[in-house]
C-alpha cells in the first residue's frame, strides 16, 4: 500500500481525459450538430459558448475552496457525475426549445446552460481537481509524475476528436453523449471507491506510508495572502496568455494558414510536429523541474513562445512554419510543468485549490477571450497581424518582469 500514490496517479490521469466534454476539443466535434437542432447560427453559438466559457470562470475560485475543504475524492467523484447529468441535458436542448416555444432566444439560453456545465464542471472543477490530487500525493517527483501524465494526456487529447466524431457516426451525436456520460457516471463511482484524498486517510500503516506521502504535511498562504503576491500575478499571467494566444490559433488555425498563402492541410499538419515537440519537453522539462528551482523554466517557456509567435508573423516561409512549431510546442511542453508545479511550489498545500482555482478561472477567461479578439482584429483590420504583435508586446512584457521578479521558493 506504500505506493497506492501510483493509484491517485491513474485516477489522476483519467480524470484530465474523462474532462474532454468541457474542453474546447470535446465540445467543438458538437458544434454543427447543434447549430442544426437549435437553429442557431454560427455566431450565436460562439457567443452563447463564451458567455457560459466566462460565468464558469467566475464560479471556479470558490470551486477550489470546496476542494481545500472536501478534498479530490468528492470534487472527482461530484464533478464526474454533474458532469455527465450536464450532458444528458445536453441531448435535450431541442426537445427543451420545443417545449418553450422553440423560439431562438430560447435555443440559446438552453444550450448557454449546457456550456456553463460542462466548463465548470469540465475544464474547470474535474481537471483542476485532478491536477491538485497528485501534487499533493507526491512531492520529491511531482514533475516527473506530472509529465508522465501528461504524456498520456496530450495522446489523449489529440485522439479526442476523431474518437468522438467515430462515437457520432455509429449513434448520432445524442447518442454519443449518452456514452459519454455513461463512461464518467462509472468513472465518478470508481473514483469514490478508489480515491483518497491525502495519504493521511488511506488505510495503511504509518510506518509504511512515507516516501511519496509526503505530500500530507499541508501548509502554504492563504488565497488573501495570494492576491498580494506579485509573484502569482506573473505566474498566472503567463499561463493566461498562452491560454489566449493558443486557443485563438487553434480555433482560427485554418484561416491563418490560408492568409499565410497556406493549405487547411498544412495548418492541420502543423498540430503534429507541435504535439511532438510539448510531449518531449513536458516528460523532461517536469524531470528536470524536480531538482530545479522553476523561474528559468517560466523564462524559457515565454522565449519560446515569443519565438513562435515571431514564426506566425512569417508563416508564408519555411522557416516561420518551423519556428511556430518549434516555439509553441517546447512552450506548450513548459506551460504543462509549469501549471502543475508552480502555485504549489510558491503557495504551498493547504489552500491549494483555492490558489490553482483562481488560476484557473483566469487562463478559462483568457482562453474564451482570445478567438474573440482574433476575429474583431480580422473584421477590423483585414489580418490577425495586430492581435499577433499585441500578444508579442505582452509576452516581451512578461518575459522582462519575469527576468527581474524574485522568485524564492
Amino acid at each position: 500500500m506504500r505506493r497506492y500514490g501510483w493509484v491517485i496517479w491513474v485516477f489522476s490521469t483519467l480524470g484530465f481525459l474523462f474532462s474532454v466534454p468541457g474542453q474546447t476539443m470535446g465540445m467543438a466535434v458538437f458544434t454543427d450538430y447543434l447549430i442544426e437542432a437549435l437553429t442557431l447560427s454560427r455566431t450565436e453559438l460562439s457567443i452563447a459558448y463564451l458567455v457560459g466559457t466566462l460565468l464558469s470562470a467566475l464560479c471556479l475560485p470558490r470551486a477550489g475552496r470546496l476542494f481545500d475543504v472536501h478534498g479530490g475524492r468528492v470534487m472527482m467523484a461530484g464533478s464526474s457525475i454533474l458532469l455527465a447529468l450536464v450532458l444528458l441535458y445536453i441531448t435535450q436542448v431541442a426537445e427543451l426549445q420545443s417545449f418553450a416555444g422553440g423560439s431562438v432566444a430560447a435555443g440559446w439560453c438552453l444550450i448557454l446552460i449546457g456550456y456553463f456545465g460542462v466548463r465548470f464542471l469540465g475544464q474547470g472543477v474535474l481537471t483542476s481537481a485532478s491536477r491538485n490530487i497528485l501534487l499533493i500525493w507526491f512531492v520529491k517527483r511531482r514533475g516527473l509524475v506530472s509529465g508522465v501524465r501528461g504524456v498520456f494526456v496530450s495522446l489523449g487529447f489529440a485522439l479526442a476528436p476523431l474518437l468522438i466524431a467515430m462515437l457520432i457516426a455509429a449513434r448520432g451525436w445524442q447518442g454519443a453523449l449518452w456514452v459519454m456520460a455513461i463512461g464518467l457516471l462509472l468513472f465518478g463511482v470508481l473514483a469514490w471507491i478508489f480515491v483518497r484524498s491525502a495519504p493521511e486517510v488511506t488505510p495503511v500503516a504509518p510506518s509504511t506510508n512515507r516516501g511519496e506521502s509526503e505530500g500530507s504535511s499541508q501548509s502554504g498562504h492563504t488565497l488573501a495572502e495570494v492576491k498580494r503576491s506579485s509573484l502569482f500575478w506573473l505566474y498566472a499571467s503567463s499561463l493566461s496568455i498562452h491560454a489566449l494566444f493558443g486557443t485563438a490559433l487553434t480555433f482560427h488555425i485554418v484561416s491563418i494558414f490560408e492568409q499565410a498563402g497556406r493549405s487547411s492541410a498544412e495548418a492541420f499538419a502543423y498540430f503534429l510536429p507541435a504535439a511532438v515537440c510539448s510531449t518531449v519537453v513536458n516528460l523532461i522539462g517536469g524531470y528536470w523541474a524536480d531538482t530545479r528551482r522553476l523561474k528559468p523554466f517560466l523564462i524559457v517557456m515565454l522565449a519560446s513562445f515569443l519565438f513562435g509567435a515571431g514564426g506566425l508573423v512569417m508563416l508564408d516561409t519555411t522557416a516561420g512554419y518551423w519556428s511556430l512549431a518549434i516555439g509553441f510546442g517546447c512552450g506548450g511542453g513548459l506551460w504543462g510543468v509549469i501549471s502543475n508545479l508552480a502555485f504549489v511550489r510558491y503557495f504551498g498545500t493547504r489552500h491549494l485549490g483555492e490558489v490553482s482555482g483562481l488560476n484557473t478561472a483566469l487562463t478559462v477567461s483568457a482562453s474564451a477571450v482570445g478567438p474573440a479578439v482574433f476575429s474583431l482584429g480580422l473584421d477590423g483590420w483585414g489580418s490577425y497581424d495586430l492581435p499577433i504583435y499585441l500578444c508579442m508586446t505582452v509576452l516581451m512584457g512578461l518575459l522582462v518582469w519575469a527576468w527581474v521578479q524574485p522568485a524564492p521558493e
